[in-house]
């Protein structure tokens, strides 16, 4: 799969959100060595800290079906914005230790605007494991 065909993906997933709150809906989808995809679609919660991001919800759906971080390629999320989306805080934290530091992320909107990335780009310090010791 293309990255054009993963971005689509990601868009179809938007169908998927439930955001009745933000009205924001993003999608993402996840793909994989072995040629797999897994989408994502942030959901909503009224007490807002329980919500889940897209791109949390698509490597989440990923390991969940026993895959690792080590078989992730490529990650494309899509929201309605200006520019090209860019993940929140948290995803950016969960993607640092869930997804390989040189895998792509890309990032568009709905006007076909997209900008790739490394999870290193986006959060160059994130806490790790190191930090625990």
């Amino acid at each position: 799969m293309d990255k054009k065909e993963l971005i689509k993906k990601a868009i179809e997933a938007r169908s998927l959100s439930y955001s009745p709150y933000s009205h924001f809906a993003v999608g993402a989808a996840l793909l994989t060595k072995d040629g797999q995809v897994f989408v994502g679609a942030n959901i909503e919660n009224s007490s807002y800290p329980l919500c889940m991001c897209a791109e949390r919800n698509a490597i989440y759906n990923a390991m969940l079906h026993g895959y690792k971080k080590s078989d992730f390629v490529m990650l494309a999320l899509s929201a309605d914005t200006d520019g090209p989306c860019s993940p929140c805080g948290a995803c950016r934290q969960v993607i640092s230790e869930l997804f390989p530091k040189d895998g792509v992320i890309v990032m568009t909107n709905l006007k076909g605007d997209e900008q790739e990335t490394t999870i290193g780009e986006l959060l160059p310090y994130a806490f790790s494991e190191d930090d625990l010791k």
